[in-house]
């Protein structure tokens, strides 16, 4: 083993396996498997801290955060990191199984011989772990030991999937690049680029299933020249990466001169049941008799934590903040904007620090700073939707005589439907305009959704200081990345098609709350409102009442606090609104055609056309 379960010493400890020089575990000595060792963990490092005696002791072994276990492939077990093969001129030599000698801890020794018997190649792989910190030293060395000279290309196995995150509602996972420009575009060769190189785990199955394994480079990137600088994989909180041993100023590169390409493998099954191995592969190189080279690279095993990657060496020279992605999986990931999810994780993380102190209470303010922001533009699109909703109940008697007058003529009722809105001052699709800001208001949640549900802080973080947690252990809020667990039950009651393990309570108020703002925020029926509209009204209210919260009921608890809180302010400002609109008047005025908005001429202008498409042509010109 290298490491050590004291997290005064070791961030964590590794296992190694009896073949391939690989190891079977990477075990956290300060990540826990959930928030009651967690917070039992910091209650007793805590005691110490204070130079307190105390009976009580660490939670057992078995309850720390495994990041990932030993693999298999084809029924063979695939150790992590472990060695592949050493293809010799052109020909794979098999480095799998117990062939190696483990010459002290992390120091692992085989040869490869040829047909003769006699030794070609001598080949040494050391693991090297620094005490507090998250990265280990790989050296892999190959000596050439016969009489003549030889082309090799080191392959050894690498990240492959990870441990599913067992509070997630979905199962995010990826693998994700680090890369350089060429030299025409990057003369300096330091500056890593982290877009554009990234495969959810669904895009690499596809991959393997169509017989294209490889996930870099791609053709586009190697056209390009681009060299990789780090390689990793990720499921929702933790990654396993491998990079450049950049170390400046023994070693300022920061290409992973180790690793040439990347394949993905897998065995064919459903996709929730198959596992990804990754396999890593160097260039050819060239090996003159006696001569030594090199395939040494760094192992990050830890948290995405932007605290330790974008600050830490030499993470932060090789950019691998960009393994940290807020960013929902699937259909999602295109309306999820990282920019805005960026920023607000630093709002966040400033409410929590110098603020509050609090990640449930730092989630509520922010909701709060949100929401004031936002207000002028919520205020005008009620202000908007209101005015056109009572502007076209008044004039409503006055429409249906004029579908009345016109029953065949389309191009004369919209005409005169038209000249009825000037008349009266209204935009009919002003509603457009007053959804506009609501519209404008979905990235900011769609990104704060996704903040929460990946920010790492939040991980097994208490809510309000942890005081529910006095109450005898009491689980209610013990972890804002999973669901409150109001009352837990001793074994599930149901796991299909979705696990009730307990009796969640936020979720609950969450939809009282949805039926209090439907209650009080929905216009009421009109005149103007035709039956299919009221139908369709009151379909929209129970949805959200009942379906919203049974498809957040399991959602980590911060979610639906931030919901549910943006909920509250919701009624609250809605009321005030809507006192200030009892104060003003909707009555219709005509408005000046020169002065009509973009909108209601965009309107005008699409109805001219319309109409002059379905105008009667005159095919034939008039002859003198």
């Amino acid at each position: 083993m290298l490491g050590s379960l004291d997290p005064s010493k070791f961030k964590y400890q590794i296992q190694f396996s009896t073949i391939s020089a690989g190891f079977s575990r990477i075990i956290f000595s300060d990540f826990w498997n959930n928030a009651a060792a967690a917070q039992e963990s910091r209650q007793i490092q805590k005691a110490q801290a204070r130079n307190e005696t105390s009976a009580a002791t660490m939670p057992d072994d078995s309850q720390r955060y495994e990041l990932q276990t030993v693999q298999t492939l084809e029924g063979y077990e695939v150790p992590l990191l472990s060695a592949r093969a050493i293809e010799i001129d052109g020909s794979p030599a098999s480095l799998y199984g117990a062939v190696w000698a483990e010459r002290s801890p992390g120091v692992f020794e085989t040869e490869v011989v040829g047909d003769n018997g006699a030794a070609v190649l001598r080949v040494i792989r050391q693991f090297t772990l620094t005490e507090n910190s998250y990265d280990l030293n790989l050296r892999q060395t190959v000596q050439n030991v016969s009489p003549d000279a030889h082309a090799v290309r080191w392959i050894q196995y690498g990240p492959g999937d990870l441990s599913i995150d067992q509070s997630g509602m979905m199962d995010i996972r990826r693998f994700q690049f680090g890369y350089l420009y060429n030299v025409q575009r990057d003369p300096s060769r330091s500056n890593v680029v982290v877009h554009g190189a990234m495969f959810e785990r669904a895009d690499a199955l596809k991959k393997i299933t169509a017989g294209t394994p490889q996930l870099w480079p791609q053709p586009d990137q190697k056209t390009q020249g681009f060299e990789l600088s780090w390689y990793g994989t990720t499921n929702r909180y933790f990654a396993l990466a491998v990079h450049a041993p950049f170390s400046p100023p023994k070693d300022s590169s920061k290409i992973m001169s180790a690793v040439e390409s990347v394949f993905v493998k897998a065995d064919a099954g459903a996709a929730a049941t198959q596992t990804i191995v990754c396999e890593l592969r160097s260039a050819q190189t060239q090996l003159a008799a006696g001569a030594t080279t090199s395939f040494d690279m760094g192992v990050y095993a830890g948290p995405l934590n932007p605290k330790v990657l974008a600050v830490v060496e030499p993470y932060q020279s090789l950019r691998m903040d960009g393994l940290i992605l807020y960013l929902m999986g699937g259909c999602c990931s295109f309306c999820t904007f990282s920019w805005l999810a960026d920023f607000i994780v630093i709002m966040l993380t400033f409410l929590h620090d110098y603020v509050v102190f609090d990640w449930a209470i730092a989630i509520m303010v922010l909701v709060m700073v949100v929401r004031f922001f936002l207000h002028p533009v919520t205020k005008r699109s009620q202000i908007s939707m209101t005015k056109v909703t009572r502007g076209m109940a008044s004039i409503k008697p006055e429409l249906d005589a004029l579908q009345k007058r016109y029953p065949g003529d389309t191009k004369k009722l919209q005409a005169e439907q038209m000249r009825l809105y000037r008349e009266k001052g209204i935009n009919p699709v002003g509603c457009v305009g007053g959804m506009l800001p609501t519209f404008l208001q979905t990235p900011i949640w769609i990104a704060l959704y996704a903040v929460l549900y990946f920010a790492f802080a939040l991980r097994q973080q208490p809510a309000f200081f942890g005081v529910f947690q006095q109450f005898g252990g009491w689980e209610f809020l013990g972890d804002l990345s999973a669901a409150d667990h109001f009352i837990r039950f001793p074994a599930p009651l149901i796991k299909w098609p979705f696990e009730f393990a307990s009796i969640n309570l936020i979720p609950i108020l969450m939809g009282g709350l949805f039926f209090l703002q439907q209650k009080y925020m929905t216009p009421p029926p009109n005149a103007s409102m035709t039956p299919e509209q009221l139908q369709q009204q009151k379909m929209m209210k129970w949805m959200t009442v009942v379906l919203f919260p049974v498809m957040l009921y399991n959602a980590p608890s911060g979610l639906t606090l931030y919901i549910m809180t943006s909920t509250t302010i919701g009624i609250f400002e809605g009321k005030r609104i809507r006192a200030q609109m009892e104060k003003m008047d909707f009555t219709p005025k005509p408005r000046d055609p020169a002065k009509q908005d973009r909108i209601g001429r965009f309107y005008e202008k699409a109805m001219e056309r319309a109409r002059s498409k379905r105008a009667p042509q005159n095919k034939f010109k008039d002859r003198d």
